[in-house]
């Protein structure tokens, strides 16, 4: 290879900034049209799923609180409960006859 042949590819290869960003915003788009392929988002409906799978995760994530705290209530309003009969246990209110 002669050194004029090795300068003209440098040449060729060199690109100007515009070219270069526009280059580079093909081969992003590109590669985001085929993640969405892969996915089964290409469409043309992938944000509105997006959205309504966020929406799901979200309306999960209430339930799973919510139960929690339900939980929650439930085992203490338990807990109270048994203190209470064990006091008219104790006090005699409630209980056997003697």
């Amino acid at each position: 290879m002669t050194e004029a042949t090795s300068t003209h590819e440098r040449e060729m290869l060199a690109l100007r900034k515009d070219d270069f960003d526009d280059l580079l915003n093909c081969a992003a788009e590109r590669g985001a049209e085929r993640v969405l392929v892969r996915l089964g988002l290409e469409n043309g409906h992938a944000a509105r799923d997006i959205l309504e799978l966020r929406e799901l995760l979200d309306a999960w994530r209430d339930a799973r609180r919510t139960a929690w705290r339900t939980s929650v209530k439930v085992m203490t309003t338990a807990i109270l409960a048994m203190l209470l009969v064990g006091a008219a246990i104790k006090l005699k209110i409630m209980g056997a006859p003697q």
